[in-house]
């Protein structure tokens, strides 16, 4: 009989070890921590796509260019940039995930954007899903 074997990465051996930490930062004591590799990827890939290009002092590649294309015309040609910009970037600072299903929807009326994506994490074949709204 064929069993799958998960994957775990070394960190996530010791409960008490901080592995990364989430967003957004909370106001009582601004820094809350998370303690599995699955939970940092989370909240990392969150990061990438809420950051700007050029807002990272000394690493000015890392970000999207989203929050530029809200005042565009929010075309289906948009859209479709907007996708491929993510799956790009993601795929650049992150090899270790696997985009499987990503929406992208504009609010023209709002100036928002709704982007939904369904990933996998490979080592560990852990699936995750995010849905962030940006409004200008």
């Amino acid at each position: 009989m064929v069993r799958a074997v998960q994957k775990i990465h070394p960190l996530d051996l010791q409960a008490s070890v901080g592995v990364g930490i989430n967003l957004p930062f909370s106001a009582g004591n601004v820094f809350t921590t998370n303690y599995t590799t699955a939970d940092a990827i989370k909240y990392n890939l969150i990061n990438l796509l809420l950051t700007q290009k050029g807002e990272r002092y000394l690493n000015p590649d890392f970000g999207t260019d989203i929050r530029r294309q809200l005042f565009s015309q929010l075309t289906t040609s948009t859209i479709q940039e907007l996708e491929d910009t993510i799956l790009t970037e993601i795929g650049s600072w992150f090899p270790t995930v696997s985009v499987e299903t990503l929406n992208v929807t504009a609010d023209s009326n709002n100036n928002s954007i709704n982007i939904y994506f369904k990933y996998k994490i490979i080592a560990s074949n852990t699936q995750d899903e995010i849905l962030i709204n940006i409004t200008q």
